[in-house]
């Protein structure tokens, strides 16, 4: 059984240069988050951490699949990841997140967890729509079929140049009463 402890990297005693660490997902480590999305996978995170005095840049490279529900017909299906990312977390007075990408921790910190970001770069990876593989085609063809194609010219204008100059007898006689007003 994972825990979360088991996704940190202590930093404190690391030399200013470049380290790599590995980090095995499976239905364990989705079990830590409160969520019923993810409902279990197998993944393995290659992180790669490159110290510097003042920064350090955390390169995330994902791979694996996780098992979710098909939003059409409620079965488990399988979705590829493949994922990289890149977190810069910088030396400051407090610890805070600045931005998605960019965090600050303070110079004491001595270890910093990953699986949170881990499961957010996965989660945030995840399609909209979930649908089982065999449902991908049909969704395809239905997007063809609703493919919108626009026209700047006006209804039964072929030339499609929305020059209406010389149609002036097809104007609503309404539209020739607003222009009276002036």
């Amino acid at each position: 059984m994972k825990k979360l402890r088991d996704y940190e990297i202590g930093i404190a005693k690391l030399a200013n240069k470049k380290h790599s660490y590995e980090f095995e997902m499976d239905d364990s480590f989705f079990s830590l988050f409160e969520q019923e999305i993810i409902l279990g996978g197998k993944l393995l995170a290659k992180v790669e951490l490159d110290k510097t005095e003042s920064l350090l840049t955390l390169h995330f490279d994902i791979k694996g699949h996780v098992r979710l529900t098909c939003d059409r017909s409620l079965e488990e299906f399988d979705q590829p990841v493949d994922i990289e990312e890149t977190l810069l977390i910088k030396f400051g007075d407090v610890n805070a997140e600045l931005d998605e990408d960019l965090w600050q921790i303070t110079p004491e910190t001595q270890t910093i967890n990953v699986a949170q970001h881990l499961y957010d770069y996965i989660g945030l990876s995840l399609p909209m729509k979930k649908l089982h593989p065999r449902f991908v085609e049909e969704l395809d063809e239905d997007d063809e079929q609703d493919i919108l194609i626009y026209s700047s010219g006006k209804a039964g204008d072929s030339e499609g140049d929305g020059n209406d100059d010389d149609n002036d007898d097809d104007v609503d006689p309404r539209w020739d009463a607003l222009k009276n007003l002036n």
